[in-house]
Parts: structure tokens; sequence; C-alpha cells
């Protein structure tokens, strides 16, 4: 009954494009090796378009990818060095993912469509918590990283999985996270600021006058 809606393909497709975005704004390579690991197996089918990411090459590149970026991440230094290039690179594996649910589209409205919802949904996820690992190095001296990063990797998988198995779920999940982000992510860098500043509360020191 459902098919018979106007434009409802179009509707769970954008769900799918931006449950897989969000997911690379939490992990690059996370969603993308699943979508090609399902492609692969023909458990999902793949446009014409995008074939290459059910090809083996994609499979093997895009598994060591993952394996190496959630390790690494782990690694005190090279996780803030990552932070540096993950935004771009998860603006990218964003637009890709969104782009391959919406391939009848022709090619400039498709990647217009992607590089605003999918590249967008991944950069604010990204950047999010880029700025609160940055938050978590200055307050906790990096200790509280590892939980930053599992985080980021039980996200990925959680929304990878959705926007697979439950797309509409997932794409409200994925607007309901970027805008948390957003506003978690102001006042965890006015917090930042204020910590990099010095800055403490001030604190009545006057007596009163007799």
């Amino acid at each position: 009954m459902l098919d018979n809606i106007p434009y409802f393909p179009y509707i769970i497709s954008a769900f799918i494009g931006i449950g897989l975005a969000a997911a690379s704004g939490f992990r690059v390579f996370l969603p993308m090796f699943v979508v090609s690991l399902a492609s692969y197996m023909h458990w999902i089918p793949m446009n014409e378009h995008f074939t290459w990411l059910s090809g083996l090459p994609t499979l093997i590149t895009t598994g060591i990818a993952m394996i190496v970026e959630i390790c690494a991440y782990y690694i005190p230094y090279v996780d803030h060095l990552l932070d540096t290039i993950s935004v771009p690179l998860a603006t990218v594996a964003g637009s890709i993912m969104f782009a391959s649910q919406f391939t009848d589209l022709g090619t400039f409205p498709q990647w217009a469509l992607a590089l605003i919802a999918g590249g967008g949904t991944a950069a604010a996820i990204s950047s999010g918590f880029a700025g609160t690992r940055a938050a978590s190095t200055a307050t906790t001296g990096g200790l509280g990283n590892n939980v930053v990063a599992t985080t980021e990797t039980a996200g990925a998988g959680i929304m990878t999985f959705l926007a697979m198995a439950m797309p509409i779920i997932a794409g409200i999940v994925a607007i309901v996270l970027v805008v948390v982000v957003i506003m978690m992510g102001k006042k965890i860098w006015k917090k930042f600021r204020k910590y990099n500043l010095g800055e403490v509360p001030e604190t009545n020191t006057s007596t009163d006058s007799v």
C-alpha cells in the first residue's frame, strides 16, 4: 500500500542516505565497508552507477581502512591528527553514501542534494565529535578520549544498521543527532575556550563595609 504513495521510494532513499551519511560522520569507512560487503554478498541491490562499491577491490580497501581508522583513534596524538582530516573525508563519504540512493535524479541534482544533505549531515556530526575530543583532551588530559572513540564507533555501527534495516528510524535519529550535536557543540566550545583562556567563575571577595 505504501508503494502507491507518490514519491515514496524517494522518501525511503532519502532516509537511507541520511542514515548512512550520519554513520559516515562517526566513522568514515565503516558504513562504506558495510554497504560494500552487503552489495558484494548480494544482500542489497546496487545501482549500475555505483557497482564499484560492490567490487572486491573496494571491499578489501574499505575493510582495511575501517580497521586502521578504528584502531588509530585509540592512539594518543594520532586521534587528533585524524580529526584534522575527518571532517572533509566524512563530507565526501556522506555525499557518496547519499548519492548512491539517488541515481535517477540526474547528475547535478543528485550530487547537489548529496553534498547538502549527505555531506552536511556527516560534516556536522564529525565536527561535533572532533570538538568533543578536543574538550576531552583539555579537561581530562586525554583519559576520556577512548570513551569518545568507542562511542563514535558504536554510533557508526548502529546508524549503518538502522539505515539498512529501518531507514525511517535512521533518518529521524540522524536529524535529531545533528540538532543535538550542534547544540552541544556550542556549549562544549564555549567551555573549551574559557578553559584555554584560564577563566574562572567570579567569586565575591568583597567584605561588607562597617
